[in-house]
């Protein structure tokens, strides 16, 4: 799995169809409209993320490796 900042996952969503419906201090709550699906993506910067939080971010979003 590639590693990618919060930053980069929040590009990567949007690009996706997911859009942003709030932001609660450094976390970026993230909507899709089709599914009303709901994710949160912590950006610190341009900190990388976790490996067990981008696992989640991804379950969560329906992503794979080769959408990043």
């Amino acid at each position: 799995m590639k590693i990618i900042s919060g930053k980069r996952m929040c590009r990567v969503l949007e690009q996706r169809g997911w859009t942003l419906a709030r932001i609660n201090g450094s976390h970026h709550i993230y909507r899709h409209a089709a599914t009303g699906r709901r994710t949160v993506v912590p950006v610190h910067g341009n900190q990388d993320l976790k490996p067990g939080t981008q696992r989640g971010i991804m379950r969560d979003a329906g992503l794979t490796d080769d959408d990043l």
